[in-house]
């Protein structure tokens, strides 16, 4: 059975638990990282990240986000490495942000938000496919990465003029030959826990990999990001903006960081 939700007042974040019963669940995120509270673990490994350009499919406006899709029956977009053990394979990524340049992220540092924030979606490679990995425990890893407002992210702009295509809920585009590697820092220092999904069905699934570095981009780029509908051709308009869920309670998780 399909529910509909999104980030309005009617059906976003503070109503997912009437549909998802998880949305209290022991390991929701987002949540608020509080660098002092971290526990830094000499035994978390480097993060390994290795993208093929020649995997990038598409890009689509699924009516919450708009997301880059890549081919998911190959070893050559994976992530290794970092909390997790065995491959896990680049499924998608996509972006939240803010109708402001003050807010936007989902996971916060000390409170403080950033404009956007850029999830790469794994799954792990042991399960036969995405969709089941989805509801394991160990099923998906995310890589987050903060943006925040500074010089013209030139590595972004390739992804920014796809937008236009795309403007309104169900439009997809081809969209190929793009290397998300250039959207990493230059730093792959992270900090980690065990998560969940962030939008509905929640699902808690996700270790999640939240870079310390952060990227560029302008309020510009903002401004695009910004030129998005949560709706559809012919449905009333609605801006794409404040498309996030803000931080869940961290219940007694310990949050781990690959740094001294």
């Amino acid at each position: 059975m399909s529910h509909s939700w999104g980030y309005g007042p009617q059906d976003g974040p503070d109503t997912w638990i009437e549909s998802f019963p998880n949305a209290d669940g022991p390991r929701q995120s987002p949540i608020n990282i509080i660098p002092d509270q971290t526990s830094f673990d000499p035994t978390l490994k480097p993060l390994k990240l290795k993208y093929d350009p020649s995997n990038t499919t598409d890009i689509l406006n699924n009516g919450h986000s708009f997301q880059v899709g890549f081919l998911d029956d190959t070893d050559s977009s994976t992530l290794t490495g970092g909390p997790v053990t065995g491959t896990y394979r680049l499924k998608q990524f996509h972006f939240h942000w803010g109708a402001s340049d003050d807010r936007g992220s989902e996971h916060t540092i000390n409170g403080i938000k950033f404009p956007t924030e850029l999830h790469l979606v794994h799954w792990n490679t042991k399960y036969p496919n995405f969709g089941d990995a989805a509801s394991k425990p160990d099923g998906l890893a995310v890589v987050g990465v903060f943006l925040k407002i500074g010089a013209t992210n030139s590595n972004l702009q390739k992804v920014l003029d796809a937008l236009d295509a795309i403007k309104t809920k169900g439009k997809q585009t081809p969209f190929t030959n793009f290397d998300c590697q250039t959207l990493l820092p230059a730093s792959l220092d992270y900090w980690t826990y065990d998560g969940s999904l962030s939008t509905p069905p929640l699902l808690e699934s996700v270790t999640w990999i939240v870079l310390k570095e952060p990227i560029s981009v302008s309020s510009a780029q903002m401004c695009k990001f910004r030129s998005l509908m949560f709706s559809g051709d012919g449905e009333a308009p609605s801006c794409m903006q404040d498309n996030f869920r803000p931080p869940q309670a961290l219940k007694g998780r310990v949050v781990r960081r690959s740094f001294q």
